[in-house]
């Protein structure tokens, strides 16, 4: 049995908005030395910790936890339709154990999940060899989100569940860091809009197209420093990457919600997905984490960081 974990920044518009020749090369360069990483690691299970952007989830009832006994892919920013590959049978166990450890997870026979959880996968393995998964929802996006120490405590019971199976686990997170795409929050949206977030339900094509132009146009207009939405904070960034690398939780545990919006932006709430896993590792014993690629890229509205740790 080995535990490993890996975090990565998305990006929806990854693919559609370019940052340059150069930038994306480098991208492309820490991915295929990742993919070696992964594939010298052998991962039996994979558990990630992502979060949804109304796609999945929605107000009608948001649990600010989810687990996926079924899953399947909502396809949208050209990313892979179909279901994901989950081991049914250990999403079962890990409910009912992450339940005996005081984390009240919701469970789904029917989870819909986005970009947010199958846009790493797919990087790293290509969708159709995406190794065995259970799918961790973490509420990012709807206020009111699950504070830290709540965030922490279900890494760490995600971590000794890990501990306790016979295979190599990679548990993995995709978000942030600083990321302010234009998502709508609930009590300043327009009618139609807010009802969208509250009933959710299946989007044409024609409204995922124009929600998607939205998108890569804020990204056209962030890169050209004329946009409205919140920069990328670098020094933020290396400060979350700073305290995971020394594994400081009591530190990332008083993050609050205030300071994230306002420093981080509304996707600046998604390194949860970092901290529950790097939580979850921790638990199992102390690791060594190594940041192999950060870069501020404003096409893609995010601060593009890349990390692994490894038990010492």
């Amino acid at each position: 049995m080995a535990v490993a974990a890996l975090f990565s920044s998305h990006s929806p518009l990854i693919g559609l908005n370019s940052p340059g020749g150069e930038i994306e090369l480098e991208v492309k360069a820490q991915f295929e030395q990742l993919r070696a990483w992964v594939e010298n690691f052998k991962p039996d299970l994979i558990i990630e910790l992502a979060p949804d952007h109304f796609n999945g989830f929605f107000y009608k009832l948001m649990p600010s936890f989810c687990v996926g006994v079924e899953a399947s892919s909502v396809a949208d920013y050209k990313t892979p339709a179909g279901p994901l590959p989950v081991d049914s049978a250990l999403a079962e166990q890990c409910i009912a154990y992450l339940h005996q450890q005081g984390v009240d997870v919701a469970t789904s026979y029917d989870m819909r999940v986005d970009h947010g959880l199958t846009q790493l996968p797919d990087m790293l393995f290509g969708w159709e060899n995406v190794p065995p998964m259970i799918p961790v929802f973490i509420n990012c996006a709807a206020p009111p989100r699950p504070p830290m120490q709540r965030v922490i405590k279900l890494g760490e019971a995600i971590g000794q569940f890990a501990a306790e199976l016979d295979c190599n686990v990679l548990i993995m997170g995709s978000g942030g860091l600083s990321h302010d795409p234009p998502i709508p929050l609930l009590h300043s949206a327009p009618p139609e809009i807010r009802e969208r977030l509250i009933s959710g339900g299946e989007l044409s094509a024609e409204a995922r197209a124009l929600r998607q132009e939205r998108t890569l146009i804020e990204g056209i207009k962030s890169a050209a420093g004329e946009s409205d939405i919140l920069d990328i904070n670098p020094e933020w960034d290396r400060e979350v990457l700073n305290l995971l690398e020394n594994r400081d939780f009591d530190a990332l545990g008083r993050f609050n919600d205030e300071d994230i919006s306002r420093l981080a932006g509304r996707g600046g709430h998604e390194v949860r997905a970092w901290v529950a896993g790097c939580a979850a590792l921790n638990a199992v014993g102390p690791y060594t984490a190594k940041t192999w690629y950060y870069r501020p890229i404003p096409e893609w509205i995010a601060g593009f960081g890349i990390m692994t740790a490894e038990l010492n």
